[in-house]
């Protein structure tokens, strides 16, 4: 939530600065078909434990990874009806209470997901524009210095109105 800080000085008030609220929205849809013989569409790759770096599932680790963010909340995430406990289970397991879980009746692609989660962040939130951290819940980030790096300097420029995209340059 975008939030005014103020300090009293004598009669007057000061307006030091402005905090902005960062929603994490957190796409855990997917059938299974791409692990195969390992993800399975009862239990696709972002719920199996298959980082480098811990025994957590790619799903805890994409929650794991923003810690250290200021100013988040607990996500919004987005999954499938079959995985719902699945999803509730493994937050459960990280300590996270998600703000929501919303269900996708069917698979719709990216850009529906966002959009019913851009609409229940604004709810949550009480304000029209909060800023959205749009994330897969099935990639292995191994430098997590490097992304909150990354993810502070795109902050800077979602409050100036900017877009910002993350990714990698392919090899």
């Amino acid at each position: 939530r975008q939030r005014q800080m103020c300090i009293r000085d004598s009669s007057r008030i000061m307006i030091s600065k402005i905090i902005h609220k960062i929603v994490p929205i957190i796409l855990a849809g997917g059938t299974g078909s791409r692990l195969w013989p390992f993800s399975r569409k009862s239990f696709p790759k972002q719920f199996l434990s298959i980082s480098s770096l811990n025994e957590k599932s790619l799903l805890q680790n994409t929650q794991k990874r923003l810690e250290g963010i200021k100013n988040l909340i607990e996500p919004i995430l987005i999954c499938n009806r079959e995985h719902r406990f699945i999803v509730a289970e493994q937050m459960r397991e990280i300590m996270i209470n998600p703000n929501s879980i919303l269900l996708e009746p069917f698979g719709r692609n990216t850009a529906p997901a966002i959009t019913i989660a851009a609409l229940k962040a604004i709810e949550l939130e009480n304000e029209p524009d909060p800023i959205l951290l749009v994330l897969s819940s099935d990639h292995e980030i191994k430098d997590t210095n490097k992304f909150l790096e990354l993810i502070n300097l795109g902050e800077n420029y979602a409050k100036k109105d900017r877009l910002v995209t993350f990714g990698i340059v392919p090899q």
